[in-house]
């Protein structure tokens, strides 16, 4: 299955909302601190409703820690700046989809990284600044498992 990464999110209800994604999907989401909220926070328990101890959800200490735990995976950065659009990518088994923190997105230095396989971004009408965290998430997660014939799914 596929990896959804969140590197520090700052916003317990797009979590949240991730968690729900990877439980309905079968993904693993990885989150990468620092975090912007405690993972016991009403407003993120909230928003995964009882999803928690159906999702897989991974907490690392820093984006090295991360990068160890998913190699030798493909990475794939969302960012307004990129390029190519996601669902131009053929999606594998394991690949990881990475977003930033709200509002900013990935920052140079991480976009930079030697980790990342390739910038990809989601299409929106122009003077667009971004789509919410969770729902972009969201769209990745289920353009790479259709790819998959949604493999698992009823």
């Amino acid at each position: 299955m596929f990896r959804l990464m969140f590197y520090s999110p700052r916003i317990p209800p797009n979590t949240g909302n991730a968690i729900r994604t990877a439980a309905a999907t079968g993904c693993e989401l990885h989150l990468v601190e620092p975090l912007g909220f405690d993972l016991s926070e009403p407003k993120l328990r909230r928003a995964g409703l009882d999803y928690h101890d159906l999702a897989s959800v991974v907490v690392h200490a820093c984006l090295d820690d991360a990068w160890a735990a998913v190699a030798p995976a493909r990475v794939f950065a969302f960012t307004a700046q990129a390029t190519t659009h996601f669902a131009d990518i053929e999606y594998r088994a394991g690949d990881v989809l990475l977003f930033g923190p709200e509002p900013t997105g990935l920052d140079a230095a991480t976009l930079s990284d030697s980790h990342i396989t390739e910038r990809v971004r989601i299409p929106m009408l122009a003077g667009r600044r971004s789509l919410n965290l969770s729902n972009a998430a969201a769209v990745a997660v289920y353009e790479a498992w259709r790819q998959h014939g949604y493999s698992g799914a009823r």
